[in-house]
C-alpha cells in the first residue's frame, strides 16, 4: 500500500527537519512537502493535496490558526497542530480544535527542541487517526430557539434570561435532582462547544465532563467553554461542591470521582490512581463513581473519540437504572470510537447527532 502523504508546516528550518524525520521513521507516511508560514501552507495544500498536515501555531506572515481556517474553508484537510506548553499556546490549541483541527501534539520545550523525539510514537498515532478522519463542516449548527424556548419557559420562569447573560455570578443551588455526565476524546473540544453553548442559563443540574487532554489544556478548555456558554464552566478542583448551572471539566492528569458527603452535598475527588485504558482522566472512572446515586436522575453522554473509554461504565449505569444514556452518531463524530463501543454493547438508549444532544438534555432535565 502506498504511504500517506504529509505536509509539514513550521517557520523553523530545524524543526521542519526534526518533524519530517520523525514522520518518515514510519514507512506508512511520506513527507511530500514543507512550508515555513501559513500562506505557503495554504498554497501547498492546494498544490500537493496531502492526506494530512502538521501545523505550527506561531509563524510569520500568516500564523497557523489563520491558515487552518483558510484550509478548512478552501481545501478541507486533516490538520494536527503543534502546540507550546504555555497557557497562551494551550488556549490557541483549543481554538484550533474548535475550528477544525483533528488533534494536536505538544511541543515539550518550545519550537526548536529535541524533546520532540520523545513524542514520535504519539505523532504516528495521531497521523494514523488523522488520515482516516472524515472531516465535518466547521460552522456550528444552531439549536432552534423554537425547540429550547418552550422547554425553558414551561414551569421554569426563573430561567428566562437574555441569551448572552449568565443567570448569576454564582451557580443556583447545591440541591438538585438531575446530574449530567459527558465523556469525550478526539474531536471533543468542538463537540463540547456545540453542546455546552446551547445549555440554557440556570440549567438545574451540574454537568461533569471528562475530555482526554493533558494538564494545562483542560484549564484552557474550561475557560473557552465558559466564554461561549450561558452556564458557568470551570476546571474541577479537589473538594468542589457540585452546583446547578455549572459544568466541571476534569483536570488533565487526574481522575475525577463524584461522592456524596456527610452533609448530603455532592463533591469532587481528584485521584492519581493508575490510568484506565491508557487515560487519566478516564470516562469510565467518572461514570462508575455515579453508580450508587440512584436518588439522582442521571443523564450519561458519550461523544466523539478514539477507543472505548466510557462504554463499559455507561452500560453499568444503564443496567443500574439511569434515566438517559446518549451516544453521538457516527455522522457527526470526528472519530467514531467511544460512541461506537457503547452502541455495540447496547449501552446507549439514544444515538443522536451532535447538534441534537443539548436539545435532548434540556428535554430530560427541564420537563
Amino acid at each position: 500500500m502506498a504511504p500517506y502523504n504529509i505536509l509539514v508546516v513550521d517557520d523553523s528550518v530545524f524543526m521542519r527537519k526534526i518533524i519530517s524525520d520523525l514522520i518518515s521513521d514510519n514507512p506508512q507516511y511520506k513527507v511530500i512537502g514543507t512550508a515555513k508560514n501559513g500562506q505557503e501552507a495554504i498554497e501547498q495544500v492546494k498544490l500537493l493535496r496531502p492526506d494530512a498536515v502538521t501545523m505550527d501555531v506561531e509563524m510569520p506572515i500568516m500564523n497557523g490558526l489563520d491558515a487552518l481556517q483558510r484550509i478548512m474553508a478552501e481545501q478541507p484537510t486533516p490538520v494536527i497542530m503543534l502546540s507550546s506548553l504555555t497557557q497562551e499556546g494551550a488556549f490557541e490549541t483549543i481554538k484550533a480544535l474548535e475550528w477544525g483541527a483533528v488533534d494536536f501534539i505538544r511541543k515539550p520545550s518550545g519550537s526548536i527542541s529535541l524533546d520532540l523525539y520523545k513524542v514520535k510514537q504519539l505523532l504516528h498515532e495521531k497521523l494514523h487517526m488523522a488520515v482516516r478522519t472524515k472531516l465535518r463542516p466547521v460552522q456550528q449548527q444552531p439549536v432552534s430557539p423554537q425547540v429550547i424556548q418552550p422547554l425553558i419557559s414551561k414551569g421554569n420562569d426563573s430561567l428566562m434570561k437574555a441569551p448572552d447573560t449568565k443567570l448569576a455570578a454564582k451557580p443556583v443551588s447545591t440541591h438538585f435532582d438531575h446530574l449530567v455526565a459527558i465523556g469525550t476524546s478526539t474531536g471533543g473540544p468542538r463537540a463540547l462547544h456545540q453542546v455546552i453553548s446551547h445549555i440554557p442559563a440556570g440549567f438545574p443540574a451540574p454537568i461533569l465532563i471528562v475530555q482526554h487532554m493533558p494538564p494545562n489544556f483542560t484549564k484552557s478548555l474550561a475557560q473557552r467553554l465558559n466564554d461561549v456558554s450561558q452556564i458557568q464552566v470551570v476546571e474541577a478542583a479537589e473538594g468542589d461542591v457540585l452546583q446547578t448551572a455549572t459544568a466541571y471539566v476534569a483536570p488533565g492528569g487526574w481522575h475525577m470521582i463524584i461522592y456524596k458527603d456527610t452533609d448530603k452535598t455532592y463533591k469532587i475527588r481528584l485521584t492519581k490512581e493508575d490510568p484506565r485504558s491508557g487515560h487519566r482522566p478516564s470516562v469510565d472512572v467518572m461514570f462508575e463513581s455515579l453508580l450508587g446515586m440512584s436518588e439522582l436522575k442521571r443523564h450519561i453522554v458519550l461523544m466523539t473519540g478514539m477507543g472505548s473509554d466510557g462504554a463499559k461504565g455507561m452500560l453499568s449505569l444503564k443496567q443500574s437504572g439511569v434515566s438517559t444514556t446518549i451516544a453521538e452518531c457516527e455522522e457527526t463524530c470526528v472519530v467514531y470510537g467511544m460512541p461506537r463501543a457503547a452502541v455495540e454493547i447496547q449501552a446507549a438508549m439514544h444515538v443522536l447527532p451532535q447538534q441534537d444532544i443539548a436539545i435532548r438534555l434540556a428535554q430530560c432535565v427541564l420537563n
